[in-house]
């Protein structure tokens, strides 16, 4: 093969690429703008002739020919929530990869979901919005000028937008029925918001799951103060009234359930069963390591990256990207005291 061309610092140009990869310049441009489309022995020839010359694709300057910004939002809707980090990193990787960057914005600015949402839907500003907040209104999406829309880990019921989820309602039954497996037969259950639809998909998994047990209901907004919150309502009960197995919604409350618990020397798991959702890192370093439902959080942002590209570039996109959640089991679970 021939040596690099830029031994001068001269920039190099699409036309030495195609020359040391024997292809014409369409198709190094095809390459590396849609490399699916590619035969991969002309993709790996292209690829290995981009590295000899150091060729860098000018995405300004390419962006500015398509009227695009090079930019997709992702709008979380708090941002201070740990479960977002893993999603987001999954995100960022899969449209860097395509020459984007991606923005993230909080919908809980003070301003309103609605309002937050509005900023953004301006292809001036980005190409693409990746929305993880499912109580945005219907309303506030129908700009039909806006940039293309997908839906990742939260949905908005009645708006037809693709939905990049986990399966809330299969995780839900699973750790149900690990508790139900060690021989519980009174379940606690930590919600979240009434209104989220999370809340109601892991819920009606759960009950679904925990058909012919006693349960009893905790509310909580996914926070650790709601999750320290329902622990005292739990301690406030007759010992008799006490569920030995709780299953927290989200880890942010089986973290703070837990924690109230020790607070007032009870034991995890000898006199009671906790188990979590979502499988926040934090988790497997507590003492005892938390068990709960995992989300393939990285995974959850790649796809989710994917769709909202194909969207841009005019592709057809699944409705629904439907994710298998994992049980982790780990040290708070136990069979009944």
């Amino acid at each position: 093969m021939e040596k690099a061309v830029d031994k001068a610092g001269v920039r190099a140009r699409l036309a030495d690429v195609a020359r040391l990869a024997g292809v014409s310049a369409s198709t190094v441009s095809r390459v590396l703008s849609r490399p699916e489309v590619v035969a991969h022995a002309t993709r790996d020839a292209v690829m290995a002739a981009v590295a000899a010359t150091g060729y860098r694709v000018n995405h300004a300057a390419r962006n500015l020919r398509k009227g695009r910004t090079g930019s997709v939002v992702a709008l979380v809707p708090n941002l201070g929530n740990p479960f977002f980090a893993k999603i987001l990193e999954g995100m960022s990787r899969e449209l860097a990869g395509a020459g984007y960057d991606l923005l993230v914005a909080d919908t809980l600015d003070g301003q309103g979901r609605d309002r937050a949402l509005a900023r953004h839907l301006d292809a001036s500003r980005a190409d693409g919005i990746i929305l993880l907040d499912g109580h945005v209104s219907l309303d506030a999406l129908a700009d039909p000028d806006a940039p293309p829309v997908v839906t990742a880990c939260e949905w908005i019921k009645g708006a037809s937008l693709p939905r990049i989820m986990l399966d809330n309602r299969q995780g839900a039954a699973m750790a149900v029925a690990h508790l139900r497996g060690l021989g519980h037969r009174h379940l606690g259950l930590v919600g979240g918001p009434p209104d989220n639809v999370l809340h109601r998909a892991r819920r009606i998994g759960a009950l679904q799951a925990a058909r012919g047990l006693r349960v009893t209901e905790f509310p909580g907004d996914f926070s650790m103060q709601s999750g320290r919150a329902a622990a005292r309502a739990w301690l406030a009960l007759a010992p008799a009234d006490r569920p030995a197995a709780v299953f927290a919604f989200s880890d942010e409350m089986a973290c703070a359930f837990l924690a109230e618990l020790q607070r007032h020397g009870l034991s995890v798991p000898a006199q009671v069963s906790i188990v979590g959702f979502d499988d926040i890192e934090l988790v497997s370093h507590l003492a005892p390591a938390l068990t709960t439902v995992r989300q393939p959080k990285r995974e959850l942002g790649r796809q989710a990256a994917r769709t909202i590209l194909d969207r841009i570039e005019g592709r057809a996109v699944a409705p629904l990207t439907l994710l298998a959640p994992e049980l982790m089991l780990r040290e708070t679970t136990a069979p009944p005291p």
